[in-house]
């Protein structure tokens, strides 16, 4: 079996695929044609972020089962192009949480004595100790954003070091942050009680900027340090603010545009401390991300799972034909369910009514977990929903029966947050069109497809004209609906399917009036 490696990886990482039997050429300047020829013949394929593994490389493979990628950010991968040619694409995402963990504390340290500044000058000559006045971090409070892997080292860590921890992170439950010695707030608190604030988010066009000039006003006198993804915070604003200061120094290993150019307005200023995307530069990140890597490659050569796939189903495959449609079903129905949802997601039921009760249906309530969390993560799938839900402390539970009042098959994913709850029915009509059928026990017929608003209001009279006239006022196009009641006279829940984004400002008009009690905008990204 031939591994082709474009971008160097640790010897150690080498030295598995070779005691595994695997033939290894590495050629760490291929492009072009030149790659299209080496990959042509290969099994396995291993690459950091220097190769672009493009829908046209993966054509050019006909053996290839696996894409590995030494790391975690999978950009310059299709991903889609992998899975129409039935390849693998695996990460690795634990090998450098720890390195990233403690650059982001070095960092930390380093804006808060001034420790390069200092240097810097001491180099020239200068003997400026009465020029640093340093802030100790006992007693701060530490302010994270994204309560992921590397979030929560890094809260451990600092807590340990008597700092306070305040996070924000609308996935991760309250008991999990606890654990971890943090608590809960949202993104205004934990801004305005930071004394320092550390960027752990992934990049996601939802977080891309969320660090802007409001934000920073809100960090007032705090420092800023970002070893997580660059794009998330604002670059010229950050300058602006540090530079009349607002924010009292940043510390940034990651940047929008890499490598950073040497025009950017954060080299100009002493309080801004800069490193080249060092996050995962250690020797034993080096080496676990290349064992890591090469572990997937060769259990994905012998057929074996692939902890970390990215794309990967795994079913049997004698029972995919009958469980493939639910799939689909599963995911929308987490994405509608989780979007309606206010608050923090600690619990989640997938429940199977009547004939796919008889399945094996680990992969579709993978692909539920894949629905709620869709919005949150990036490049969450199937594979990895689960691990993300338990990483999170969301509890989940599944659910059978083969009893069903009133289909052949149901599909249910329920999300609590402790107090509340939404559930989200569906099932296929006529063997395969899929349909959302209750929405909070509301019998309703809703195609699961692009956008879709549901309107809770009182059932009376004018409601859904109004409904109508204000979509229109705002050139939303509305392709169908469905509107279910309680009691007559009681409340009243309608699906719309619309063509376009309904504005903000459509639905405060909604709201406005005492007739509706609540107005949501679903996007279920094209399925």
């Amino acid at each position: 079996m031939k591994v082709l490696v474009t971008d160097p990886i640790d010897d150690a990482g080498l030295d598995v695929l070779r005691d595994a039997g695997c033939a290894v050429e590495t050629g760490y300047e291929l492009e072009g044609e030149a790659l299209l020829e080496a990959i042509s013949d290969a099994d396995g394929l291993i690459v950091r972020s220097g190769t672009e593994v493009t829908a046209e490389v993966l054509e050019a493979a006909d053996e290839l089962v696996i894409v590995g990628r030494a790391g975690i950010g999978v950009d310059n991968i299709d991903i889609d192009a992998a899975t129409d040619e039935g390849v693998i694409v695996a990460n690795a995402p634990e090998g450098n949480v720890r390195a990233a963990a403690e650059h982001t504390v070095a960092m930390t340290f380093a804006i808060a004595r001034s420790i390069p500044q200092a240097h810097a000058r001491l180099k020239d000559g200068e003997w400026a100790k009465s020029d640093y006045l340093g802030a100790e971090l006992d007693s701060k409070t530490l302010g994270v954003v994204g309560l992921g892997r590397v979030g929560q080292e890094v809260a451990k860590k600092l807590d340990s070091l008597g700092m306070d921890v305040v996070a924000f992170d609308p996935y991760i439950s309250e008991d999990r942050a606890a654990r971890i010695g943090a608590e809960l707030v949202d993104l205004e608190a934990c801004l305005e009680r930071a004394d320092f604030l550390t960027i752990h988010t992934p990049l996601t066009p939802e977080t891309e900027g969320m660090i802007a000039e409001n934000e920073l006003d809100l960090l007032e006198d705090g420092y800023l340090v970002n070893v997580g993804r660059g794009g998330i915070v604002d670059e010229d604003a950050l300058a602006a603010k540090v530079e009349d200061g607002t924010v009292a120094g940043a510390a940034l290993d990651v940047f929008a545009e890499e490598p950073l150019a040497d025009d950017s307005p954060l080299l100009e200023h002493d309080e801004i401390v800069v490193t080249p995307h060092l996050g995962a530069s250690t020797e034993a990140a080096q080496e676990n991300v290349a064992t890591s890597t090469a572990d997937q490659v060769v259990a994905a050569l012998e057929g074996e799972p692939v902890a970390n796939a990215l794309n990967a189903p795994s079913i049997d495959e004698s029972a995919f034909p009958r469980v493939e449609p639910y799939i689909e079903i599963a995911d929308t129905a987490g994405k509608v369910a989780a979007q309606l949802l206010e608050g923090r997601i600690e619990e989640i039921e997938v429940a199977y009514e009547g004939d796919i009760a008889d399945e094996d249906t680990e992969f579709v309530t993978a692909s539920a977990l894949k629905g709620v969390f869709e919005p949150l993560e990036w490049q969450v799938n199937a594979v990895n929903a689960p691990q993300i839900a338990e990483d999170r402390g969301v509890d989940v539970t599944e659910s059978k029966t083969r009893q069903a009042e009133d289909f052949q098959s149901l599909v249910s994913v329920t999300v609590r947050n402790g107090d509340d709850e939404v559930a989200v029915e569906g099932t296929l009509f006529a063997g395969d069109d899929p349909r959302i059928v209750r929405v909070d026990g509301y019998r309703v017929d809703a195609i699961p497809h692009g956008k879709m608003v549901v309107t809770r209001n009182t059932d009376e009279p004018g409601v859904i004209g109004l409904i109508g006239s204000v979509m229109g006022e705002y050139d939303v196009n509305i392709a169908g609906m469905f509107n279910a009641r309680e009691t007559h006279g009681g409340e009243a829940l309608t699906v719309y399917n619309v063509d376009s984004q309904v504005p903000d400002a459509a639905k405060q008009e909604l709201n406005e009036d005492d007739r509706i009690i609540r107005v949501d905008y679903i996007t279920l990204n094209g399925h």
